[in-house]
C-alpha cells in the first residue's frame, strides 16, 4: 500500500497499527504517546469516597485487556515497529507507561536498536491510596525517552527553567489530573482512566521538539498531546479508535480553555 502524504492536525479514526501503515515514513520529529497499560481484567476495586484526587475506580477498559504477557509484548512490538518507520532520523520516542508494561516497552525499543536516553519518573503528588496494605503505595509512572541515532532534539537550556536554573533531573512532580482539567463522563466519572496532565505533556513536547516540528500520538485518547502541540505551535497527527474519546478530543481541541 502506498503511503499517504501527511495531512497535519487531523484525528485519524481506527486501529493505530493499520493507520500508521498509511502514513509517509520519516515524517515526525517526535512520537509521544500513552498506550494501553495491560492492567484491566485482573480485579475490580472502587473507591467512590476517596478524598485524594476524588473518586477512584480501578481501570477496567476492553481496549486494555490482553491475554497474557506474550500477547501484550506482541502488541507492543507491532505498534512500536510501525511508529519507528514514521520517525525522522533525528527524532525520538516518548512512551508513557506504568511498571506493568515498562519491561516490554524497553525490550521492544532495544530490539529495534534504540538508545534509551532517559526513563523519566513522574512522581504523583496525589497518588491513589493502597487499600490492600500488602505493598507500597504506587506513586510513580514512567516515560521512556529513546532515540535511534545521534542528533535528537533536547532543549537543554530551556529545561533549566523547571529546576531554578539548574540542570533538569529525571524525576518530575505533577499531580494526577483533577479539578476542571479532569474530563468527566455523564456519570461524573473520569471519561478516560489515563488522562495525562497538560503540564507533564507540555514539558515533554517542549523538551524534544522545536516550533514547527511534527508530533504523532498513535493513542490520542482525549487529545492532551494535540492540545499541547497546538499551544506550542507544533504540528500533529493523532490516532484513536474509540468513538467516545474522539468526540471528547474534538470538543477539547475546539474549546477556548483547552482543558
Amino acid at each position: 500500500m502506498k503511503s499517504k502524504a501527511i495531512k497535519l492536525n487531523p484525528i485519524l479514526s481506527g486501529n493505530c497499527i493499520e493507520q500508521m501503515k498509511n502514513l509517509k515514513p520519516k515524517s515526525f520529529q517526535l512520537i509521544v504517546t500513552d498506550p494501553p497499560y495491560n492492567i484491566s481484567g485482573k480485579s475490580k476495586l472502587d473507591l467512590k469516597n476517596n478524598t485524594t484526587g476524588g473518586p477512584w475506580y480501578k481501570m477496567e477498559e476492553s481496549w486494555d485487556v490482553f491475554k497474557d504477557y506474550k500477547d501484550y509484548l506482541n502488541f507492543s512490538k507491532l505498534w512500536i515497529t510501525e511508529a519507528d518507520k514514521l520517525l525522522k532520523d533525528t527524532g525520538s520516542m516518548m512512551i508513557c507507561c506504568s511498571y506493568h508494561g515498562l519491561s516490554e516497552i524497553m525490550m521492544v525499543l532495544k530490539e529495534l536498536d534504540y538508545k534509551i536516553l532517559n526513563i523519566i519518573i513522574w512522581k504523583k503528588t496525589n497518588p491513589m491510596p493502597n487499600v490492600t496494605k500488602r505493598t507500597l503505595t504506587h506513586s510513580t509512572e514512567f516515560v521512556v525517552w529513546a532515540a535511534k541515532t545521534k542528533g535528537w532534539t533536547f532543549d537543554y537550556t530551556e529545561m533549566k527553567k523547571y529546576n531554578d536554573g539548574k540542570q533538569l533531573r529525571d524525576v518530575w512532580e505533577f499531580p494526577l489530573c483533577q479539578g476542571p482539567e479532569r474530563i468527566k463522563n455523564s456519570e461524573n466519572r473520569a471519561a478516560h482512566p489515563n488522562q495525562k496532565p497538560i503540564s507533564l505533556i507540555t514539558r515533554l513536547i517542549e523538551m524534544a521538539t522545536k516550533k514547527g516540528d511534527s508530533v504523532l500520538d498513535p493513542f490520542l485518547g482525549t487529545a492532551t498531546v494535540a492540545i499541547v502541540a497546538n499551544n506550542l505551535k507544533r504540528k500533529w497527527v493523532g490516532i484513536e479508535n474509540n468513538p467516545e474519546y474522539i468526540k471528547i478530543a474534538k470538543k477539547r481541541i475546539k474549546s477556548k480553555e483547552n482543558l
